[in-house]
């Protein structure tokens, strides 16, 4: 068993761990609705030798009244012992999509109490460009013993924010795009008015990224941060479309040390839907 890793490793770090077997790896896709892609047909097309596919499109509490709930710590349960991830093991989390979904699977990870998890740097993307082994097909495993979960204490909840605007203890900073924040059109995503929480900040989750996939450096990150606002001394809460590149944000924060961040879960897709909760539209 792997008993510790960084959480951000490149392509020749797990090319390597691959040959050992001491880690789980796990495909994270998730597209956006209008993507027109199907995540689990394209793993079973192509997917990194020994990984198995999380399908974190089921991975959501639908009992929960929030559109794309984090799951249960039972759901979660489930779904990692029917991969064969048992307790202690190293997982490395990867995606092959435009919304970087993989820190979305590290975010509910780690937020259930599971520490040693890392995400693949550049992802599938920057594998498959330097030409690494790839595997198609799917294969079944071995059943594994539960993990033991936590309560996510990280992920805000509607009143949590609502509160907020009041104190104003957290800096809110959205992921979306500027035209979606700061427009008056609807919402090409998922639909509703285009707008944002009074008050946030926008850091567009793109801009964490290089132009091969891959995060940039912690002072980039930082001066990306300081740009749009952010004053990285005080607590921080991300929220985006849908809680998927919300968790970009968050893992970019985590990358510079700042960990006194939460996750709106709900995001705009809850937040827009309620016809009273503030809303601002526009240019700041």
């Amino acid at each position: 068993m792997t008993k510790f890793m960084p959480e951000l490793v490149s392509t020749s770090w797990l090319d390597e761990r691959l040959v050992r077997g001491d880690i789980a790896v796990l495909d994270a896709t998730r597209h956006l609705p209008g993507a027109d892609r199907d995540a689990r047909a394209e793993f079973q097309a192509a997917h990194i030798p020994g990984a198995m596919f999380l399908d974190l499109d089921t991975l959501t509490d639908e009992t929960s009244a929030v559109p794309y709930a984090v799951p249960s710590a039972e759901q979660l349960q489930h779904r990692l012992a029917d991969a064969g991830v048992a307790p202690g093991t190293g997982i490395v989390v990867y995606d092959d999509s435009s919304i970087k979904s993989a820190a979305r699977a590290w975010f509910i990870l780690k937020a259930h109490g599971i520490e040693n998890v890392a995400i693949l740097d550049g992802g599938f993307g920057k594998w498959r460009a330097e030409d690494r082994a790839i595997q198609s097909g799917a294969r079944d495993a071995a059943r594994a013993e539960p993990f033991e979960m936590d309560t996510p204490s990280n992920v805000a909840d509607k009143d949590e924010m609502l509160t907020n605007l009041e104190t104003g203890r957290e800096q809110v900073i959205d992921a979306r795009g500027a035209d979606r924040v700061f427009g008056i059109g609807d919402d090409p995503v998922h639909g509703g008015a285009n707008g944002r929480i009074p008050g946030s900040l926008n850091v567009p989750y793109t801009m964490v990224f290089n132009e091969d996939g891959t995060y940039r450096s912690p002072e980039e990150l930082r001066a990306a941060f300081k740009a749009a606002g952010v004053d990285l001394d005080r607590p921080v809460v991300t929220t985006c479309g849908s809680g998927i590149t919300a968790s970009v944000l968050l893992f970019a924060l985590h990358l510079i040390g700042k960990d006194d961040v939460r996750l709106y879960d709900g995001s705009w897709s809850e937040w827009s839907k309620d016809p009273a909760t503030p809303k601002a539209q526009g240019p700041a």
